[in-house]
């Protein structure tokens, strides 16, 4: 299949999997029955709005302390001067309207025994399920030289907002002819090729306006999601601008200092203008106070109903998740919290949560207006996620008849699609 009839596979897939569950609305007993959403993101607000579609007598309550959600999905075009912050904040409205109660605290624990959770302000939320979606915490110092302070001169940009615009802002004021230097963890982390696109469209800030500058990436990972594609870009849209160090090539940074604005590698000081760190992550808070984190930092789930596989009643998805090979990102939250909503559903329902198929495609641009994709089919039948063969698809080497242009604006009606579904 082509690369395009791949994704139109895809797609139909995803829809067949959901279509096929959606018996509960009819058959359900939820006159009383609770459900408790934390994490406002493209997971938490789909599965709160999906869950009291298909169960209008269901109480759902999403717990979100910012009144503003800030997508990370283009955040990086806002990086590159390329689009405007406020077209990537949404509001809870919709939901409200719909039936939702949108608690905008913070959830601070939980308490499975007794089936409630704690906001900051004091409040005691019951619950007879709960779903976390709580996307990534940082893991603070595991970067030598990296905590909160440190991001005010090195940001992260990683979580979409007041970082994006001061990453945007530091490479506005560096002089022609800086360094701009990216370290990228070891994977896992949200949204694989983030920083490999972030490298793309800051070379093209600098192609524009700063011409004799570079852009250095520094890798802790041997190889990266797109490779081929992005190495193709780099070559042709930005030659001698993007160096990528792989991790057998010293590109593992293993400390920063900030204050010399400074980052070291195993045998190399290295000095930029400007440093975006993207630090070791982890499920957020609220995953770990909940008793849902194992040892790696993620929650470990069943991949059908998406139930936590250390506590009964608690449903993880989205960024948290040990999902792999679904990637964290943001597409694949919002599918994972439609199959959540269902299983939920068929459990309220006395019905067993059946196996489905899932989709995630991902779109990065190389250029303003190019962009590549990956498209990918999992199954969830053996309780685990598995990759579909001969399913999903990567965009072609070379551009054809304007490919990379076509996908820009697959990308940008994507957009339009995930963000009106979810918030609007």
């Amino acid at each position: 299949m082509t690369a395009l009839s791949r994704r139109r596979f895809t797609s139909a897939m995803a829809g067949l999997g959901l279509t096929g569950l959606l018996a509960p609305r009819v058959l359900a007993k939820t006159s009383s029955a609770k459900l408790v959403v934390i994490g406002g993101g493209f997971g938490g607000a789909t599965a709160a709005r999906f869950a009291k579609r298909l169960l209008p007598s269901l109480s759902v309550t999403l717990v979100e302390p910012n009144k503003h959600y800030v997508a990370c999905p283009f955040s990086n075009l806002v990086v590159a001067g390329l689009r405007d912050l406020q077209q990537q904040m949404f509001t809870y409205a919709a939901l409200s309207r719909e039936g939702i109660t949108v608690a905008q605290d913070t959830a601070v624990a939980v308490d499975n025994e007794q089936k409630f959770v704690t906001l900051a302000g004091g409040t005691s939320l019951p619950y007879d399920r709960l779903i976390l979606a709580p996307g990534i915490d940082f893991r603070w110092g595991a970067l030598d030289g990296y905590d909160e302070t440190a991001t005010e001169r090195m940001p992260h940009a990683w979580k979409a907002g007041s970082q994006t615009t001061l990453l945007r802002n530091q490479l506005r004021a560096m002089d022609d002819g800086g360094v701009v230097a990216l370290s990228v963890t070891a994977a896992p982390f949200r949204c694989p090729p983030g920083p490999y696109e972030r490298a793309s469209l800051i070379a093209a800030y600098l192609a524009r306006h700063k011409p004799r500058s570079k852009v250095l990436i520094l890798d802790s990972n041997e190889r990266f999601s797109k490779q081929p594609l992005f190495l193709e870009a780099w070559k042709e849209k930005y030659p001698g601008m993007v160096e990528w160090r792989a991790a057998s090539n010293d590109g593992r940074v293993t400390r920063v200092d900030p204050s010399a604005m400074r980052v070291h590698t195993d045998f190399e000081d290295i000095e930029a203008a400007v440093i975006n760190v993207v630090p070791p992550q982890r499920a957020g808070l609220i995953a770990q106070r909940s008793g849902t984190v194992d040892a790696s930092g993620w929650c470990p789930i069943n991949a059908m109903s998406f139930e936590s596989l250390l506590q009964n009643n608690i449903h993880v998805i989205g960024d948290a998740t040990i999902a792999a090979p679904m990637p964290k990102s943001a597409f694949s939250a919002n599918v994972q919290a439609k199959v959540c909503a269902i299983a939920i559903a068929r459990l309220m329902s006395e019905l067993e949560v059946e196996p489905t198929t899932l989709a995630n495609t991902c779109y990065s641009y190389v250029t303003q207006d190019e962009a590549i994709s990956v498209a990918g089919v999992y199954s969830s039948a053996t309780g685990a996620f598995s990759n579909v063969p001969d399913a999903g698809g990567i965009s072609p080497l070379q551009d054809n008849d304007g490919l990379r242009q076509r996908e820009a604006m697959q990308a940008s009606d994507w957009f339009s699609a995930i963000t009106t579904e979810t918030f609007l």
